[in-house]
């Protein structure tokens, strides 16, 4: 996932001619399960040796909330900590009356902005 975000923002930058890439932003969605330190950690290898190296990234998390269209409950989708993956895994039930629910949001990761140095 990394390795396409740096892609997308190094497409972009060319199109503008850039010369270096001060800051990004990215927002991300819990139900991604994209962890924000591993963004970083990733971010920071691919971008050595580009115009991105030294940039700042930005990760802002967005809650992932579901729909039930049993009952109509939207809200924040329950979480369980199974030991077997060792993350949070959604249950994709809804919390009032147990039906499977449907994502809102929550999936997306989103570059919102970029600053370059044109």
């Amino acid at each position: 996932m990394t390795t396409q975000i740096v892609e997308s923002i190094l497409k972009e930058a060319d199109k503008r001619q850039a010369k270096r890439v001060m800051e990004v932003d990215l927002i991300v969605g819990s139900l991604t399960f994209l962890n924000p330190d591993q963004l970083r950690f990733w971010f920071g290898v691919l971008a050595k040796g580009t115009i991105l190296e030294k940039s700042h990234l930005r990760i802002k998390s967005k809650e992932g909330t579901v729909r039930c269209l049993q009952c109509g409950f939207e809200g924040i989708l329950n979480c369980v900590d199974d030991p077997v993956y060792h993350i949070p895994v959604p249950t994709l039930l809804c919390p009032k009356c147990r039906n499977v629910v449907e994502i809102v949001d929550g999936k997306e990761c989103t570059i919102k902005s970029i600053k370059m140095v044109i």
